[in-house]
């Protein structure tokens, strides 16, 4: 009995012996596992983590690129402010309260407010505490003088973004501002910081990785009490390239100049033969520089972002009744259909009926018979009339596409750019845009409306350039652009040659430049002798939104071998195009001929 018993109790000692055994050896194939997976497989992790908590980053701002006029004057520039800066892990509170009175009596600054900002970053951990902002000169200099006695302290340059011009082709600038929290979570990824800037509109957007460059910085290394240790390296901040546009600066600031007494408008002044922006403006416009302030009035703010005259609206890429010259667009569909061929001649009248409605020529009395050169001349209604409904809508829509209409022209500042529109009978058929389809049919008013450009015709400021540049030079549609930079950022298109007979082009560029001679246009001869030979168009147009008419002008010159096309808009500006938008281009014609 006494041996059985023995026998149970070893038996039960050497369960026990091996359930610490399995157990001891599980815990340590865990801890095993464990310090596997923390060391080997996510040591890379563990590390980043570790030198996040280790290491700060004090980040330099880089200077944005330059953006420049086409013969290197500047447009916008990153304009350097000064500030006086504090390290407070290279001192201790003793030499604060030495250097605050130092620093106050060199700078003429107030000792009390320069300890409560030092206080402030100390309490708040800051690495880096700002305790001057925006210095003088004067202040700059004596600091340097005396730079050497302060350590820790230095004059950070911080960049802001300044348009020295302030209006001038605010539209085609565009500007900066601050990204949000929510783009941050995207663009971080990019290299940006949070409230770093980036363009919002204008060549300042489109060319944002061109102009933007890098930011820099000094890495420093601190213990597990946020103690400053020493510093890992200093990387210096990348500048941004410089852009020069085809703006030329003098054109451009006469194109502003000839709309101040508008109450609207724009101007484009454009090269015909390859579609270079020499000048592009619109009003109302706007102060670039207000983007840049720290502190923006909310009465200015509320002027530019509420405002019935929407100055932020880029009217050359806005569409609008274009009235007579339009013409040039059913002229040459009369004669690319064949049905009205370049000889053309069409009695004209008092008025003509089409549907309940009686549409006038514009003088009342009609001009006799005329041909396509003579209509152009004098603008004849009837004449075009005529023409459009022999035609038909989809003829004149037909070949308005082949011009550029209806479509974006390409230049670089898309952002507001309307398509327009080009009537056509299954626009009307589907509902006009704001019928229901199949009750709202093509109708015969609508014929004589399109010929001349209105109401069922809208187009923009920057279509009309690129269409009238295919007659200046000769059956070439151009592509607008602001700028060329190299070959990975490339900016514009070939031109393309358009499907249309070169005697057709040649019989509107001789209907444009009896204009000039001796139609509506005759007046811009007038006191400018030395003028190259010019062709052009004037044009009124009425407002389909009901306000005043529309004055338009367009021309080209020299009227042989072209290179400037101007495209003059004034907004709801009653009186006709010849009194109102031809003195503008004529302004810019002469300060063009001037520099050339």
């Amino acid at each position: 009995m006494k041996n059985i018993k023995f026998n149970k109790k070893v038996l039960h000692l050497n369960n026990q012996y091996w359930i610490l055994l399995l157990m001891s050896s599980f815990a340590f194939l865990l801890i095993f596992f464990r310090l596997f997976f923390l060391q080997v497989i996510n040591s890379q992790i563990f590390k980043k983590m570790s030198d996040q908590n280790r290491i700060r980053l004090i980040a330099t701002e880089p200077i944005r690129g330059r953006i420049l006029d086409k013969n290197g004057e500047v447009l916008a520039r990153s304009k350097l402010n000064y500030s006086l800066i504090i390290k407070p892990q290279f001192i201790n509170e003793t030499l604060w309260q030495r250097y605050k009175y130092s620093i106050a009596n060199l700078l003429n600054l107030q000792t009390d407010k320069l300890d409560l900002k030092y206080k402030n970053g100390v309490k708040n951990e800051q690495y880096s505490i700002n305790l001057v902002n925006n210095l003088s000169v004067d202040q700059i200099i004596r600091f340097k003088e005396n730079e050497d006695k302060f350590l820790g302290i230095e004059i950070l340059r911080k960049v802001k973004r300044d348009y020295p011009h302030k209006t001038l082709a605010a539209h085609a600038l565009g500007y900066t501002s601050a990204i949000t929290n929510s783009e941050f979570k995207i663009l971080s990824k990019k290299g940006y910081r949070i409230n770093d800037l980036i363009g919002r509109t204008g060549v300042e957007a489109v060319y944002e990785n061109y102009l933007r460059g890098d930011w820099g910085g000094e890495m420093i290394e601190v213990n597990a009490n946020n103690v400053v240790q020493k510093s890992l390296g200093i990387k210096p901040s990348k500048k941004g390239k410089d852009i020069t546009l085809t703006i030329d600066l003098s054109l451009q600031k006469i194109a502003e100049e000839v709309l101040k007494d508008k109450k609207g408008g724009a101007v484009i002044v454009m090269d015909p033969r390859d579609g270079a922006i020499r000048a592009i403006a619109s009003k109302p416009t706007f102060d670039l520089n207000f983007f840049t302030k720290d502190f923006k009035p909310e009465k200015e703010y509320n002027n530019l972002f509420f405002s019935d005259s929407k100055p932020l609206f880029n009217r050359a890429l806005n569409a609008y009744d274009p009235g007579s010259v339009w013409k040039i667009v059913t002229a040459l569909a009369g004669m690319e259909s064949g049905k009205f061929p370049l000889d053309t001649q069409l009695q004209t009248a008092p008025c003509i009926v089409y549907g309940s409605q009686c549409f006038r020529e514009h003088n009342d009395e009609g001009f006799g018979s005329i041909g396509y050169e003579d209509a152009l001349r004098v603008s004849s209604n009837t004449f075009f009339y005529q023409i459009g409904y022999g035609v038909g809508v989809d003829e004149i829509n037909r070949i308005s596409k082949i011009l550029g209409f209806t479509n974006l022209s390409g230049i670089e500042i898309n952002f507001q750019e309307d398509r327009g529109l080009i009537a056509s009978s299954e626009w009307a058929k589907n509902g006009r845009g704001w019928g229901k389809p199949g009750q709202t049919p093509w109708i015969p008013e609508d014929i004589a409306s399109m010929s001349i450009g209105q109401f069922v015709v809208q187009t923009t400021p920057i279509q009309i350039a690129r269409a009238y540049a295919v007659i200046a030079n000769g059956g070439y549609l151009v592509t607008p652009h602001l700028s060329k930079v190299d070959k990975e950022n490339l900016s514009y298109k070939d031109s393309i040659k358009v499907d249309i007979d070169s005697k057709h082009l040649d019989v509107i560029r001789n209907g444009l430049s009896k204009v000039v001679q001796s139609g509506t246009g005759v007046s811009i001869n007038y006191g400018s002798y030395n003028l190259p030979p010019i062709s052009g168009k004037t044009g009124t147009a009425e407002d389909a939104l009901g306000g005043p008419d529309h004055a338009w002008f367009v021309c080209y010159a020299p009227s042989k071998d072209s290179e400037i096309l101007i495209v003059a808009f004034a907004e709801n500006t009653p009186g006709g195009g010849a009194v109102h938008a031809l003195p503008m281009a004529k302004k810019i014609l002469e300060e063009w001929h001037k520099k050339n």
